[in-house]
């Protein structure tokens, strides 16, 4: 049998990079090659002939050998299931017996044998069989707040996306309504307006940070919950004697601790901090840039003061 399959692997291999062929073509002459060592072998030496036989080739693309690349892939195939490790039935530690019992007060699969052991003889027993799907059912309903505690993580994390976005859409728009104001005022306003917008931009900053840090560990949770979630489907997957025996374990992982989420309080942008009362507030700090002296000889006259509503 290994002749045959020896004999076989000669025949699937290119000679020219003595490895399985990879997208084999065809040339008149009928040898084939792998595509990509034909074409190195042309460049190399500047000419279209058969590595092997020198025979000149007429065509620069050769065509695929289809039946060739079938072989290929069934020889593949075959080794691939060759090489698969066979499935191994799980057997008692102790006495080499099949594991066909179930003892239900020390939660482990026994054999016949250790049926009639003095740490079993009294146990209440079941079939494997039942014993996992059982089990199985059992996990699969402590499963449920789990997967209620990640849906309502899933929901917060999508409300605290879109709290996100709304920050930055009210940073643009409210930076949008400063610009506005300010553009009412003359040129020597515009530091003053840089100052107010600087503000804005640093509670945006800091507000986004914040959520963006919540929305950290909330992704850390969902994802916590998400691979307890797969862990615990994973092992309902296994074979009933391997699933027994990590049972313990993965009904500690289905079990969650974690408190349910919930949003932040003042996440938002402050708008009307920066809004309320602007052009007063604007005014008052511009009060004394708009006061002036007027001196008629040694009289000093009453400072005198431009109503800025006439201005604005």
């Amino acid at each position: 049998m290994a002749d045959k399959a020896s004999l076989l692997k000669e025949e699937v291999c290119c000679s020219v990079c003595c490895d399985i062929f990879k997208d084999p073509v065809v040339l008149k002459c009928s040898h084939s090659f792998c595509r990509v060592c034909l074409q190195q072998c042309w460049e190399e030496k500047s000419s279209w002939e058969c590595p092997t036989c020198r025979r000149k080739s007429s065509v620069e693309d050769p065509p695929v050998n289809l039946a060739l690349k079938n072989v290929v892939e069934l020889y593949l195939k075959q080794k691939t299931e060759s090489e698969a490790p066979e499935k191994s039935e799980a057997r008692c530690s102790l006495h080499g017996e099949k594991l066909l019992l179930f003892c239900e007060e020390d939660q482990e699969a026994i054999c016949v044998v250790c049926q009639t052991s003095k740490k079993h003889r009294h146990h209440q027993l079941c079939p494997v069989e039942e014993a996992a799907l059982d089990l199985k059912e059992k996990l699969k309903t402590a499963l449920n707040p789990i997967k209620e505690k990640l849906e309502k993580f899933t929901k917060v994390k999508q409300e605290c996306e879109k709290t996100a976005e709304h920050i930055k859409t009210q940073a643009q728009n409210t930076e949008g309504q400063v610009k506005a104001e300010f553009e009412k005022l003359h040129q020597f306003l515009r530091d003053e307006e840089e100052a107010r917008l600087a503000a804005l931009r640093e509670e945006e900053e800091q507000k986004g940070k914040t959520m963006s840090e919540e929305l950290k560990i909330i992704q850390e949770q969902i994802s916590s919950l998400s691979d307890r979630i797969s862990a615990v489907e994973q092992e309902l997957k296994e074979e009933d004697v391997a699933f027994l025996k990590n049972y313990k374990q993965t009904s500690v992982r289905a079990q969650c601790t974690l408190q349910d989420p919930e949003l932040l309080s003042g996440a938002l942008i402050d708008v009307a901090k920066h809004l309320g009362n602007l052009k007063f507030r604007v005014w008052e700090k511009m009060l004394g840039m708009v006061q002036y002296s007027e001196y008629l000889g040694e009289a000093v006259q009453r400072p005198v003061v431009i109503d800025l509503h006439i201005i604005l």
